[in-house]
């Protein structure tokens, strides 16, 4: 296995899991890394069930997996639930991978303007006293929350994985590469505007976009095309 393909990334798969499982039969990764828009039918691990014990998988989650209770719930409470990279540092085949998340919401936060919300506490604070007890939509459980990515920047790691884009794309957030040079990162990878592009930003953070149902490996070069 050459060096550059101990870790693939997944981009979104739209309920297309054909070319992460050829991908991964083909290239036997130490670990696989989704990112995000899995528009699942049915929990992850039936979708995956021809690379269990293949490879290790890990996953971010985009906007469409909040679209429903059942896309939720087939990610969320999936056998992979612990494979979540979302606001944290895991060691992956030797480098250390940070994720997030979802994605920027006006109603929330739309950088370059200001936070609406501070946090999610914030938030439920000010809604009326009858729906404090519902608790957060699905709309807003898939927002960028500034002061837990304001968190993510005294954290350290090689490589972050986002669902959004950073300014390296015409649609990405500035804010997003600030925070790959806050937490020293050499590498984002991202999925959701359905393109591969390779970019690179200030400090010489490489960026790698991945196309819906298109593989990459580390040093960004397509394995499988959408």
């Amino acid at each position: 296995m050459s060096r550059h393909n101990r870790i693939l990334f997944a981009g979104d798969p739209h309920g297309n899991f054909k070319p992460i499982i050829a991908a991964a039969q083909k290239y036997q990764p130490e670990a696989v890394i989704l990112l995000g828009d899995y528009d699942l039918e049915m929990p992850l691990e039936d979708c995956l069930a021809e690379i269990i014990g293949v490879t290790d998988i890990w996953w971010i989650a985009g906007n469409h997996d909040f679209e429903t209770p059942s896309k939720y719930h087939n990610l969320f409470n999936s056998a992979f639930s612990d494979k979540d990279l979302h606001l944290k540092v895991t060691e992956i085949a030797g480098l250390r991978v940070a994720g997030l998340s979802g994605i920027f919401l006006g109603r929330v936060w739309y950088p370059p303007q200001p936070p609406k919300w501070s946090g999610k506490q914030h938030y439920l604070h000010h809604q009326p006293s009858n729906s404090k007890n519902v608790g957060m939509s699905l709309k807003y459980k898939s927002a960028i929350w500034h002061d837990e990515f304001e968190a993510l920047k005294a954290l350290k790691a090689d490589i972050l994985v986002t669902h959004e884009a950073p300014g390296s794309h015409r649609h990405g957030f500035k804010v997003i590469g600030e925070l790959a040079a806050a937490m020293g990162v050499k590498h984002i990878f991202h999925g959701h505007l359905h393109e591969n592009y390779a970019s690179t930003l200030r400090n010489n953070i490489k960026v790698c976009g991945v196309a819906n149902s298109a593989v990459t490996n580390l040093l960004g070069y397509a394995l499988s095309e959408k």
